[in-house]
């Protein structure tokens, strides 16, 4: 069961650099603001990962933490550039 453990780490780790780079790189915010999300969306993953490995529940708040401030603040954002882009 490690082994899928640091497969799947492993590949969350790739997909990390991968959308860090899309942010890094842009070029619209959209694009940026996408890729932010999915950067967080990752981290939860690693996160749930973590907390599958160690067996046990103490870091599943976290979880919940990271998701609900990646959620509102894509809203935000993108609220924040609707009202950017009206005349």
């Amino acid at each position: 069961m490690e082994t899928v453990y640091t497969v799947a780490l492993a590949g969350l780790a790739l997909a990390g650099a991968l959308v860090l780079a899309r942010l890094l790189r842009g070029p619209t915010t959209s694009d940026r603001i996408v890729a932010l999300d999915t950067l967080l969306l990752v981290l939860v993953g690693g996160v749930a990962v973590v907390v599958a490995q160690s067996a046990g529940p103490e870091n599943a708040g976290i979880l919940i933490v990271v998701s609900l401030l990646a959620f509102t603040g894509t809203v935000a954002v993108a609220r924040f550039l609707e009202r950017r882009e009206e005349p």
